[in-house]
């Protein structure tokens, strides 16, 4: 467990109710997230906080300078923790994330947020190509419904499909209380 590290991706309050891109059920995820988050406190591991900002003052959300790019309540960083900006769905793409988790010895990254079909799809991917094992906590991500040739795509269908891929080669998928009890064991 040293040598593991929680990144907690996007949980920034335009995913919340009156945000401008509410998602399916983001207290949900972000409840989870926390267990996590205080999991980590307590047994002093690397934390990095993602903080998703577009370059754009007109982006539909996360516009530089709103209340909705503000990481939320749920999940907010202590004094002290890492926290990364970005302008890309990938974590790791023009940001100093893979030099702190290599600083800090990381091995292993947890993976949890917002939105399971875009952020950490690309996050959990780029993790494993830069050699990192990973899990993703599923029940503390979410994604909105998506539309696709017509068809309304319900939100739970869209995590699930992502959970599944990332599922098959990338990735182990857990639950909060699945990832916890294993971590308290070792």
């Amino acid at each position: 467990m040293e040598k593991t590290a929680l990144i907690l991706v996007d949980v920034q309050n335009d995913y919340f109710p009156n945000g401008r891109m509410e998602l399916f059920e983001p207290n949900r995820a972000a409840n989870n997230a926390r267990k996590l988050l205080n999991f980590f406190r307590n047994q002093n591991m690397p934390i990095f906080h993602i903080q998703h900002i577009f370059n754009d003052h007109n982006a539909p959300f996360f516009a530089p300078g709103t209340e909705g790019i503000t990481i939320n309540e749920a999940v907010a960083p202590l004094e002290g923790e890492t926290i990364i900006q970005k302008n890309y769905p990938n974590s790791f793409r023009e940001t100093s994330l893979l030099n702190q988790l290599r600083q800090a010895g990381t091995e292993h990254v947890v993976i949890c947020g917002m939105m399971s079909h875009m952020c950490i799809d690309a996050t959990a991917r780029a993790a494993v190509d830069y050699g990192f094992t990973c899990t993703v906590i599923e029940d503390a991500c979410t994604s909105p419904d998506l539309s696709f040739r017509g068809r309304n795509i319900q939100a739970t269908d869209v995590h699930d499909v992502f959970m599944a891929a990332l599922g098959s080669l990338y990735a182990t998928i857990e639950t909060a209380t699945a990832y916890l009890e294993k971590a308290k064991v070792k």
